[in-house]
C-alpha cells in the first residue's frame, strides 16, 4: 500500500528538514520511494536485522547524508531519534511482520513450506531461536504460545507432540516439525488450510517478542510525532492489528470526566482517526503484489502535544 502511505503521510512532510522514521526499514522499498518523492526529509530508518541495514544502506546511497540508518527494534524509536539530535518526527510508518528478505531466504527458517534450519530470528545478533524454544519450553509454555500467538486450536495436542518427540531427538529443522504437525493434525482439519502455519506464527512471534515489543513500540511513536504529524501502521495478522488500534483508539477520544461543563485542554484527544476502521489492499494489488492480501492499514495525526 504504497501509494496510499505517500497519500496519508504526504501532508506532514512538506517542510524543509521533515523527519520520517521507516521504523521497519526491510530493504527500503518505502524509504526510497519516500526520499524520492520528498526531497526535502530526513530518513530516519530502523530494523534489527543487519542483512536488511546492509543491502539497503547500499540501495538509499543517493540520498547522502538525508540518510540515518540504526540497528534497533522498532520500541527504542525515542532513544533513537534523540541519539540522533531529532526530538520529534513529522511522519512514521511500520509496516509490520516479516520483510520480503527474510521471507525469500530459505536459510531464515521463516516458511513451513522449505526445510531450514529452526532459527526465525529478525535479528541474526539475538540468542533465542525457535530451535531453542523447542527443545526448552515446557508443554505448558508451549501450548501457551501456541494458544496465544497462533490462535492454535490444536495447541495441547501439538505441544505433547513435540515434549513427546524431543526425548528422542531434538529439532532441528523445520521440516521435522511440519511432518511432526501434519501427522498429528485430524484429516478435516488438514482440508481448512496448512496445520504448521498457526504454530510457525506463534514461534515466530515468540522469538522476537514480536507482539510485546509492538505494544511499547505504538505508545512511544506516538509521543515522539510532532503536532499535525502522522502515522501509518500497515499490520499482516489480527494479533499486531487488534494492539494497533486499541493504542489509537485510546489517544483518539476525550479524557475528560463523564459530566464536565468544559473539556479543558488537557482532556482533548491527542490523535485523529485518518481512516474509518482498516482499510485493506485494493484488489488490483492483491492480484499484482499476494503479499498485500491480509494487509490492514491504520493511520492517524496527532493534534496536542501532551505537558
Amino acid at each position: 500500500m504504497l501509494e496510499r502511505s505517500v497519500e496519508l503521510l504526504a501532508p506532514a512532510l512538506s517542510a524543509d528538514g521533515a523527519v520520517l522514521v521507516d521504523a521497519t526499514l526491510g530493504l527500503g522499498g518505502h524509504a526510497e520511494a519516500f526520499l524520492t518523492r520528498f526531497p526535502n526529509i530526513d530518513l530516519v530508518g530502523l530494523d534489527r536485522d543487519p542483512e536488511a541495514l546492509r543491502l539497503t544502506g547500499e540501495r538509499l546511497k543517493p540520498f547522502g547524508d538525508r540518510v540515518h540508518l540504526v540497528h534497533a527494534v522498532y520500541d527504542t524509536i525515542a532513544e533513537v531519534l534523540q541519539s540522533l539530535g531529532m526530538p520529534t518526527a513529522a511522519g512514521i510508518l511500520f509496516d509490520l511482520g516479516v520483510s520480503s528478505l527474510q521471507l525469500d531466504r530459505v536459510d531464515r527458517g521463516f516458511s513451513y513450506s522449505q526445510d531450514a534450519p529452526l532459527d526465525m530470528r529478525m535479528d541474526s545478533t539475538s540468542p533465542l531461536t525457535a530451535e531453542r524454544i523447542l527443545a526448552e519450553y515446557s508443554e505448558s509454555e508451549l501450548r501457551r504460545i501456541f494458544y496465544e500467538f497462533g490462535e492454535e486450536k490444536l495447541a495441547p495436542r501439538y505441544a505433547r507432540k513435540i515434549v513427546e518427540a524431543r526425548t528422542l531427538a531434538p529439532f532441528e529443522r523445520s521440516g521435522e516439525l511440519v511432518d511432526l504437525i501434519i501427522k498429528a493434525t485430524p484429516a478435516a482439519v488438514k482440508r481448512a488450510g496448512h496445520p504448521a502455519k498457526r504454530v510457525f506464527q506463534a514461534l515466530r512471534i515468540e522469538v522476537n517478542q514480536e507482539l510485546s515489543v509492538l505494544s511499547r513500540a505504538i505508545p512511544a511513536a506516538v509521543d515522539v510525532l510532532a503536532v499535525d504529524g502522522r502515522m501509518v501502521v500497515l499490520s499482516y495478522q489480527s494479533l499486531e492489528d487488534r494492539i494497533v488500534k486499541r493504542a489509537f483508539a485510546a489517544r483518539s477520544v476525550s479524557t475528560a470526566p463523564a459530566g464536565l461543563p468544559i473539556e479543558l485542554p488537557e482532556h482533548r484527544p491527542e490523535l485523529r482517526l485518518l481512516v474509518r476502521g482498516a482499510e485493506l489492499a485494493s484488489d488490483s494489488e492483491k492480484l499484482a503484489n499476494p503479499r498485500a492480501t491480509p494487509v490492514r492499514l491504520r493511520a492517524v495525526q496527532r493534534l496536542r502535544s501532551v505537558a
